[in-house]
């Protein structure tokens, strides 16, 4: 029996991350990475819905 899986989708930029997940999966303070906006998130994820507990602090301009 095969399971189906989804990519998670960064909850920043909405582009596609590296990870993926089954409909069993449940990530509790995941930490999320997207090599698109290169912004980690830390996240919870149960049954596909994301819900984000941490978004990253503003980044300082660098001169």
């Amino acid at each position: 029996m095969i399971e189906k899986s989804n990519w998670i989708y960064c909850p920043i930029c909405n582009s596609k991350t590296r990870t993926k997940v089954c409909a069993d999966t449940i990530l509790i303070s995941f930490p999320l990475y997207c090599p698109k906006c290169k912004q980690e998130s830390l996240v919870n994820i149960k049954k596909y819905k994301i819900t984000i507990i941490k978004e990253p602090d503003a980044k300082t301009q660098s001169r």
